[in-house]
C-alpha cells in the first residue's frame, strides 16, 4: 500500500520469496557483486570462491536433512564420493584404464551424479525410520568407512590409492570450461557457472523448505511422535529428506572433482564429513542463507590459515614441523563448532540477523 510499503495485504505477499525491498535490494547487490569478481580479482581466488560455491551446494543437502528434517547424518562423504565417481565415470574416455563412457556434456553426468547418489540415499534412509539422534550418527557413519573400502578396492572406478582418475569433463554447449578460450580464462567460467548453478540449487531448496514438503520436516525435527499424531507420514518424509540430500550432495561430489581435478579415494573420509557437519552448525543450522555463509567460511579457511606461519613462527607449513598449519585446520573445525554451538547457535546468520535488527530499529534498542 502507498505509505505503507512493509504492509502485507494477502498470505501469498507475506510468503512471498523476496518480501521486502530491502531483500530484494541485498540480492540484486549480491548478485551484481558476483558477477563483476571474475574481471576484478585474480584466478587462484576465482577457483576457490567457486570451490566454495560447489561446497556450498553440498552443506545445502546437509542442511536440509540435518537441519530441516532433523536427522543427523555422519555420512555426507559417502554420498559426495558417489557424485563424484558417477559424473567421472560417465565422462570419462571409453577406451582408458578407467571405466568411462564418453557423455562429456555437463547437464548430463552432473543431473546422472545427483540422481545415483539420490538412489543410495533412499536405500539408507529407512533405517531413520528407525533410529534417531546418535543412533542413526553411529550409522551413517559407518557409510563413510564402508564406502572408503569400497572405492578403495574397486580400482577399474576409482583409479586406485594414491593414482586416481581424471574428473568429469565439465563441456557445455560444445565449449569446454576448463580450457581458456578467447573471452574467458578458464577459472572465470567454472565460477560463472558454479554461481549460477549454486543460485539454482538454492532457490529450489529455499522452495522446498518454505512448501509443505519442509513444514513436514520442520515437524518431523521438532517432534516426530507428535507430528505423526498429526498427519504426518513419517517413513516419506523422512526418505524424501535423505534423497534430496543425496542429491544434491551427488551434485556438489561430481563439482568438487571437477575443481579439484584430482581425488584419491580415501579423500572422502570421515574428515570431509566432519568438514560439512561444520559449514552447518557454523554457517546456522536450518537456514539456506547460512549453509552458503559457512560453506564459503570453511572454504576460505585454509587458505588463512596458509598465512600463519609467517606470522607465528612455531607453525609450520609443510608436514615437517611440531605443529603444521593442517593440524591447526584441523583443530579449528572444532573449536569453531564447539564455540558457535555454545556462544551463537544459530551461526553466522544468526550473527547476521542480529546486525539486521539493530540497524532495523536503530537508534531505538528494543
Amino acid at each position: 500500500m502507498k505509505g505503507r510499503p512493509e504492509l502485507y495485504t494477502s498470505y501469498a505477499q507475506d510468503m512471498a520469496f523476496l518480501n521486502t525491498r530491502p531483500k530484494r535490494a541485498w540480492t540484486g547487490g549480491l548478485v551484481i557483486l558476483a558477477l563483476v569478481l571474475p574481471f576484478a580479482i585474480t584466478d587462484d581466488l576465482l577457483q576457490l570462491l567457486a570451490t566454495g560455491f560447489v561446497a556450498a551446494i553440498g552443506a545445502i543437502g546437509l542442511n536440509i536433512v540435518t537441519g530441516y528434517a532433523g536427522q543427523v547424518s555422519l555420512g555426507h562423504a559417502f554420498f559426495l564420493a558417489i557424485g563424484a565417481y558417477t559424473g567421472a565415470a560417465l565422462s570419462g574416455s571409453e577406451t582408458g584404464r578407467v571405466i568411462g563412457f564418453g557423455i562429456t556434456s555437463l547437464p548430463i553426468w552432473l543431473l546422472a551424479s545427483g540422481l545415483v547418489a539420490a538412489f543410495f540415499g533412499v536405500l539408507v534412509a529407512p533405517v531413520a525410520v528407525r533410529l534417531r539422534g546418535l543412533y542413526l550418527a553411529i550409522v551413517t557413519l559407518g557409510l563413510v568407512f564402508l564406502g572408503e573400502h569400497v572405492f578403495r578396492e574397486w580400482t577399474s572406478l576409482t583409479g586406485g590409492p594414491g593414482v586416481g582418475r581424471p574428473a568429469a569433463v565439465p563441456e557445455l554447449f560444445g565449449v569446454r570450461l576448463d580450457q581458456d578460450n578467447a573471452v574467458f580464462t578458464a577459472a572465470q567460467q567454472l565460477y560463472l557457472v558454479m554461481f549460477v548453478l549454486l543460485v539454482i540449487f538454492g532457490v529450489l531448496a529455499r522452495n522446498l523448505v518454505r512448501s509443505r514438503v519442509g513444514r513436514a520436516f520442520a515437524a518431523v525435527r521438532d517432534r516426530d511422535l507428535a507430528a505423526s499424531v498429526i498427519g504426518v507420514d513419517l517413513t516419506k518424509y523422512k526418505v524424501l529428506a535423505f534423497a534430496v540430500s543425496s542429491f544434491y550432495a551427488g551434485v556438489a561430489g561430481a563439482l568438487l572433482f571437477v575443481m579439484n581435478g584430482f581425488f584419491d579415494p580415501g579423500s572422502f573420509s570421515l574428515l570431509l564429513s566432519v568438514q560439512y557437519i561444520a559449514m552447518v552448525l557454523i554457517g546456522g543450522a536450518g537456514t539456506i542463507s547460512g549453509a552458503i555463509m559457512g560453506a564459503l567460511f570453511i572454504t576460505l579457511l585454509p587458505r588463512i590459515t596458509r598465512e600463519l606461519p609467517a606470522v607465528l613462527p612455531f607453525i609450520s607449513g609443510d608436514a615437517t614441523g611440531a605443529v603444521t598449519v593442517f593440524q591447526v585446520e584441523a583443530v579449528l573445525y572444532g573449536v569453531l563448532i564447539i564455540v558457535f554451538l555454545i556462544v551463537e547457535p544459530r551461526g553466522l546468520f544468526g550473527i547476521w540477523v542480529r546486525v539486521r535488527n539493530y540497524w532495523r530499529t536503530w537508534p531505538f534498542s528494543y
